[in-house]
């Protein structure tokens, strides 16, 4: 596999920095990383602001992405929560959801990562998803432009009274959302080996990747948190750890990058370490994607 393959198979990089302006402080970030792909926040991502943008630096950030060959994808706030029992927080977090879809269409965003949120305030999951897909389905249908992002579903490390942790919860979640075409599916290693699948496994990676393509279907894996876990698996605890140096281990970060479900699905890392730190994760990402198969 050549390196220019390899790229186009799964795109390494991390989520950066916005602080000073998205291409500003995002773009050279990302240079600094040698990223191939990157994530960024639109708005604070433990508030409720809408804020409107920078055109100029929106337009600025999609040349820049675009003349670099770099897949651009947001990551929406974490209060976002549609299965809220609170009736204030549901509606806040499709006012949020909608300006983190239109802010990601602004700057040609590919996708938008949204947390799948919990059952609250002793209501069922039932009850809860039901009501996730009431007032998600209507912003999904605003999805109407081919600029449009998808919706990415980052299911959680399986605190609380999380809707969708587990693989298989994707199932009841996708069919509250009537499996709608615009939405994706964002798999966080850390998240999904604190949940309970243990990626460190002989085949772990296999099993996992080969459970969610059978219940989400193939093509719905948009994208990749890769992050390592300082917590072991099925701990319920979102900890993330640099690549190769938790839980998990440098040789399942290999084995998703083979498995086939991957192709074409770029890999971000969350991981702790500053620029430095963050370097070194995408440098080793490339290094394991380049490696060849174990015979």
């Amino acid at each position: 596999m050549t390196s220019v393959s390899a790229r186009d198979r799964n795109p390494l990089g991390g989520h950066v920095p916005v602080a000073g302006g998205l291409a500003a402080r995002g773009l050279s970030y990302a240079a600094g990383l040698a990223a191939e792909t990157l994530q960024v926040f639109v708005a604070n991502p433990r508030g409720w602001a809408t804020p409107p943008g920078d055109p100029a630096q929106d337009e600025a950030f999609r040349a820049g992405c675009a003349r670099r060959g770099l897949p651009a994808y947001v990551h929406a706030p974490y209060l976002i929560n549609p299965g809220s029992a609170d009736p204030v927080t549901a509606e806040r977090s499709v006012r949020s959801l909608r300006h983190s879809l239109r802010r990601g269409r602004a700057i040609g965003a590919r996708g938008v990562v949204v947390h799948t949120g919990s059952a609250t305030g002793g209501r069922s999951r039932e009850s809860a998803l039901a009501q996730t897909g009431e007032l998600l389905l209507p912003l999904l249908d605003e999805l109407t432009h081919e600029e449009d992002p998808y919706l990415l579903l980052e299911p959680t490390a399986g605190q609380g009274a999380s809707l969708c942790s587990r693989v298989a919860d994707l199932g009841p979640y996708l069919a509250a959302l009537r499996h709608h075409p615009r939405v994706g599916i964002c798999l966080d290693t850390a998240h999904v080996f604190a949940a309970g699948h243990d990626l460190a496994a002989p085949d772990g990676v296999a099993a996992t990747l080969d459970e969610l393509v059978e219940v989400a279907g193939p093509g719905r894996l948009r994208l990749i948190h890769a992050n390592d876990s300082k917590a072991p698996a099925g701990s319920r605890r979102d900890r993330h750890e640099n690549i190769g140096a938790g839980h998990i281990g440098q040789a399942a970060f290999a084995a998703l990058l083979r498995h086939p479900a991957t192709a074409g699905v770029p890999l971000v890392i969350e991981t702790p370490g500053g620029p430095e730190g963050h370097a070194a994760d995408v440098a080793r990402l490339k290094e394991l994607r380049s490696a060849p198969a174990p015979g």
